[in-house]
């Protein structure tokens, strides 16, 4: 069991780090743009998904392998760039809705699905998790995988509701947005321009 004063430490630090804005909120809100609330929402559950596994593979030494090989970092950092611009040429490819009123589109992949490729296939995330949580592990009160793993979950659920307050929030704009026809045309611009430049930011990292 993790000491009660290093646990109120890590919710203290993973809520400034959930607050500094970054690519994760960049996606939701693309997602939320085009496909509306569902989207937005299973897009926060997606990438959460990928927090959990960040934490496990932290546990199990998979993100120090990463750590450690140059060429396994770059090749799961590629694959995520490619993912993401992938994912930014189909949305621009997308023809625009038709019809304002209806409000969402359909999104392919799923974005629960294209959340959590994003986020598993992402290397810095993992190289956080391995520096970030272990120091938060005692090895001597109890299983290290356990504790692990409700760092993990604690992040992501704190993720989960901030992302989907920014959700809720971004509707109400999102709305005004739709009822602007020189900005419907564009929307799907608008969000693969997002997802391509999210790919190429992956791609220019460094370890």
């Amino acid at each position: 069991m993790i000491d009660l004063v290093s646990y109120a430490t890590f919710i203290a630090a993973c809520t400034a780090l959930i607050l500094v804005p970054g690519p994760a909120q960049a996606l939701v809100l693309a997602n939320t743009l085009v496909g509306g609330r569902s989207a937005g929402a299973l897009t926060a559950i997606g990438l959460n998904i990928g927090t959990l596994f960040h934490a496990m593979a932290a546990a199990l030494g998979l993100s120090a392998m990463l750590a450690s090989s140059a060429l396994a970092f770059a090749v799961v950092k590629y694959i995520g760039a490619a993912y993401l611009v992938y994912l930014g040429i189909q949305a621009l490819r997308a023809k625009p809705q038709p019809t304002p009123a209806a409000g969402t589109a359909h999104l392919s992949p799923s974005p629960l699905t294209q959340a959590m490729l994003s986020g598993i296939l992402n290397p810095k995330v993992a190289l956080f998790f391995l520096a970030f949580l272990p120091q938060f592990v005692d090895p001597g009160r109890g299983s290290v995988m356990s504790q692990f793993l409700l760092l993990g979950a604690t992040m992501a659920v704190l993720d989960t509701l901030y992302e989907l307050a920014l959700v809720a929030t971004f509707l109400r704009m999102r709305k005004r947005l739709l009822s602007n026809s020189r900005f419907l045309a564009c929307q799907s611009k608008l969000s693969g321009g997002i997802l391509i430049a999210l790919g190429l930011r992956l791609a220019i990292q460094e370890r």
